[in-house]
């Protein structure tokens, strides 16, 4: 097994251990990850004595305290610093808003969060990948970047009016509404995202979401 073989088999476990609410067996790391239970041993082994996962008394393998402040390096800790706004959006318009930022050809939720006082919620994940051409919070992306040859009218109206609304384009008959977190280079392109299934919800929560935007563009600049 070479050593690339290995850090990605590492990375995988890594990934799949940090993703499970339950944790895991060393026995369901190694039939995820498809490898014998000796090698899942030292893959497990090594990540543990990097503090980035820990076997409990259950015998099963859970996030560690190290993964946490691995994950509070990325692009400095912005997702701490922007949850208060983002969490004082979501109760306040009661639907779920994300911040999402620009990676390559994609666009990544780093923050989701639903309303607490709300009996109905839409939601997804952390860590979700969606075509960055896509969506409200995609076009919000690319708005906030130089304009490209051939991008959507919708990227640069958006550009224009500092915000935009789509329908269906990630989730069938899911209404979003994004607005551009200015930043200074070289941080990657960021939005605040609002979802709901119904459009009123949504166009209401506007000037809310643009609000906050200014807010996080203040505090990240």
């Amino acid at each position: 097994m070479t050593g690339s073989q290995t850090l990605a088999r590492g990375l995988t476990a890594l990934q799949l251990v940090a993703s499970s609410p339950r944790g895991l067996t060393m026995q369901e790391v190694a039939d995820q990850v498809g490898v014998h239970r000796t090698i899942a041993y030292r893959l497990l082994a090594t990540l543990a004595e990097f503090r980035l996962v820990s076997k409990g008394e259950d015998g099963r393998f859970r996030p560690a305290a190290g993964l946490a402040a691995l994950g509070a390096s990325f692009d400095h800790n912005v997702r701490q610093l922007c949850l208060p706004t983002l969490r004082s959006l979501a109760d306040e318009l009661g639907t779920t808003v994300s911040l999402l930022i620009a990676e390559g050809d994609e666009q990544v939720a780093i923050a989701v969060i639903v309303p607490t006082q709300v009996a109905y919620q839409l939601a997804f994940h952390e860590g979700s990948r969606y075509p960055l051409d896509r969506g409200a919070a995609g076009i919000a992306l690319l708005a906030n970047m130089p304009p490209r040859p051939g991008e959507r009218d919708l990227v640069s109206a958006a550009r224009q009016r500092g915000w935009v609304t789509t329908h269906g384009e990630i989730e069938p008959n899911t209404y979003g509404l994004a607005v551009p977190v200015r930043r200074p280079a070289p941080a990657p392109p960021t939005c605040i995202n609002l979802i709901s299934h119904r459009e009123d919800v949504v166009m209401r929560g506007k000037d809310a979401v643009i609000k906050a935007a200014e807010q996080l563009s203040a505090l990240l600049s």
